[in-house]
């Protein structure tokens, strides 16, 4: 584990979340419109739903946003069906990239993230390709300085898979996919609260990158999420030292 950037990292990556808010509203809109199709339109019952409208409101969208979004995905209101559509490659250094797509044009999206695998230097890969090298699972980060003990006693009540102290301090606790939002309200009411908490697609192994193969690998990543289509990037990449 290449902890001592672990925390640096994702640092880095919230203040580039923040930097895009307003594509981050056209993408939670479609994951929301797309979860409601799928499993209906009852968070309650449909936990993909209920994740995508809590980081919906996290990221202050309106409730009629969000109502509008479901509307569309059951079928109450007129819009773009969407499907999804994983990519799998490789950018520099060999570092393994995952995209994940909604999209109303497969063929325009597959040219979308052809072009910015090769112009930055990566390559587009078959389907599998880099998949068995992460894990889908629930992913708390904690600021250095939380209390180890008392997180992992609360992670562990609130059925948490594992928890991982990182070299730098910051801890994260694990989960199954369909126990993150019960793990999380968990430790809220234990007092613990993420700095990054989502479902995603962890790395097994990382490449930590530095200086100029940092910089490239930063390029292709922004390229890529730079595409209207592409909801998430994930990489075994660990960009140290800020390199991007």
């Amino acid at each position: 584990m290449a902890g001592h950037s672990k925390w640096a990292n994702v640092q880095h990556r919230k203040n580039r979340q923040d930097a895009k808010r307003g594509k981050i509203f056209t993408r939670l809109i479609k994951e929301i419109t797309v979860a409601a199709r799928l499993g209906g339109g009852d968070p309650d019952s449909n936990p993909r739903l209920r994740l995508a409208m809590d980081k919906a409101y996290s990221n202050n969208m309106s409730k009629d946003n969000v109502e509008r979004a479901i509307k569309r995905g059951t079928g109450g209101l007129e819009g773009a069906n969407y499907e999804q559509v994983r990519y799998e490659g490789y950018g520099i250094g060999g570092a393994a990239v995952m995209v994940d797509c909604l999209t109303d044009n497969r063929t325009r999206t597959v040219a979308d993230v052809r072009h910015a695998f090769t112009r930055s230097g990566g390559n587009l890969g078959t389907d599998g390709s880099v998949a068995f090298l992460f894990r889908h699972c629930g992913q708390l980060v904690f600021a250095p300085g939380t209390d180890e003990a008392k997180l992992m006693d609360a992670a562990i009540d609130a059925g948490a898979e594992d928890v991982v102290t990182n070299d730098d301090g910051s801890i994260e606790v694990v989960t199954a996919p369909n126990d993150f939002v019960a793990v999380r309200a968990g430790l809220e009411r234990a007092g613990f609260r993420a700095e990054l908490a989502e479902v995603t697609f962890k790395p097994t192994t990382e490449n930590v990158m530095k200086g100029d193969e940092a910089q490239r690998m930063q390029k292709l990543l922004d390229a890529l999420e730079g595409i209207d289509d592409v909801q998430e990037v994930y990489t075994t990449a660990v960009i140290d030292g800020g390199g991007g």
